[in-house]
């Protein structure tokens, strides 16, 4: 017999393949993945009202064992954070004041900052015109830099001294609060601390910000544009320092490494460039080819680079060895701003699944979905937590507005 929600599941199936996020048929765009969302114009998801109530109810903590090999890994959905009006184009996280913070990038024009352990929204800010595309924290400092469809970079400063007050007072919803008053994304009733102002705007792209990101030392930030260049900034004069050329098309993701003055760039013409800043005389650049459609995004793993693609593959290349990629995966949907940690990739697919894969290219888990375990529409990006003590070491987020923070057991995965 056939459920109610199994019914639920397979209409959303044929309505996300086929109606574009604004209520209209896009043929070409059935995703939604198309230019008009990065630069500001809030879609909607209007087509979906009618079934709305049945999603409504209280987060369950349903636990899935997934076979990986011989082994089991455990994957079990732990938080559901909500308040955002729009698609969430990206997620962080990082620990302040020993606290462990998430931050969020939506096509709702803002940025939050979240604490993970209560669910709480703590700052909301609200300094961009157009759709907040990137969001990343500065390694040491209480900073911010978030890049946006209005073609600049903001750089803002967060105090979380004041933060442990909102949340021992109670003056913010939980998650929990939200869906048992039957919430689905509308405007939250408490947006936490809004922030309006930033101290530092960075303008001189001609095209939309897909990525701010900082540079090892935190004294530099690079940005990456539709305009088909990236640029380098000094952050106490707010100047250009170098002007990034040579993608054809637009560049769709921007990363750097960890531990090196080391950048890497993706772009729609297939490409993705390894930028080397350390050495002050030579920026010397690398540039890939393997992929046969855009590269939605790259990311480092230590002496690795993992790539995503449109062409339904995540490649992984090692820097010793940069010929050919030294593992492939091939997927059944299109790849977007994955993560990786501890060997392992988050992978999210515009078809809402969430992949787990070792850097080796050995499937590990896929996460739940069933009984609307996980997302509704496309997942646009993943991100792990470094910190032992949250409650959650993976979160994702993508179109149907709303953030899942899981529970990985890697532990119980690897033995």
């Amino acid at each position: 017999m056939i459920t109610v929600q199994e019914k639920i599941d397979y209409l959303t199936d044929k309505l996300d393949q086929n109606v574009g996020l604004d209520g209209s048929r896009d043929e070409q765009d059935p995703t939604g993945k198309n230019k008009r969302d990065r630069t500001g114009i809030i879609a909607s998801s209007s087509v979906l009202t009618h079934m709305k109530s049945t999603y409504k109810g209280k987060v369950s903590q349903a636990i899935t064992n997934l076979k990986a090999g011989n082994n089991q890994l455990e994957c079990k959905r732990e938080k559901i954070f909500l308040g955002h009006r729009d698609g969430i184009w990206e997620v962080k996280c990082t620990d302040y004041a020993n606290n462990a913070i998430l931050g969020t990038a939506s096509a709702d024009h803002t940025a939050c900052i979240w604490d993970i352990e209560s669910g709480q929204r703590l700052i909301q800010y609200q300094g961009h015109e157009g759709s907040v595309n990137s969001i990343r924290f500065h390694e040491n400092e209480p900073l911010v830099c978030t890049g946006s469809g209005d073609s600049s970079a903001h750089i803002w400063r967060i105090n979380l001294g004041n933060f442990h007050d909102f949340i021992s007072a109670g003056n913010l919803n939980t998650d929990e609060d939200l869906i048992n008053n039957n919430y689905e994304g509308s405007a939250d009733s408490s947006s936490g601390y809004v922030i309006r102002n930033s101290i530092l705007q960075l303008r001189d792209h001609s095209g939309v910000v897909t990525t701010a990101d900082w540079l090892l030392d935190g004294d530099q930030i690079v940005t990456a544009s539709w305009d088909r260049t990236a640029k380098l900034w000094d952050v106490h004069t707010g100047m250009v320092i170098q002007t990034l050329t040579g993608h054809e098309e637009d560049i769709t993701y921007a990363a750097t490494h960890p531990t090196q003055n080391l950048l890497v760039t993706s772009s729609k013409d297939t490409t993705f460039r390894l930028w080397d800043f350390r050495s002050s005389s030579i920026h010397s650049v690398n540039v890939f080819q393997g992929h046969s459609n855009t590269v939605t995004s790259c990311v480092f793993a230590k002496d690795k680079i993992v790539s995503g693609s449109d062409d339904r593959t995540v490649k992984v290349w090692d820097l010793k060895n940069m010929r050919s990629p030294s593992a492939t995966m091939r997927l059944d949907s299109a790849v977007n701003k994955l993560s990786v940690s501890n060997n392992v990739i988050a992978i999210p697919h515009d078809n809402r699944h969430i992949r787990l894969y070792d850097l080796n290219g050995n499937r590990i888990a896929r996460l739940p979905r069933s009984n609307g375990q996980g997302h509704k529409r496309m997942v646009c990006c993943t991100a792990w937590c470094e910190d032992d003590n949250a409650p959650c070491n993976l979160f994702s987020a993508g179109f149907d507005r709303k953030v899942i923070g899981w529970n990985i057991d890697m532990q119980n995965g690897n033995s």
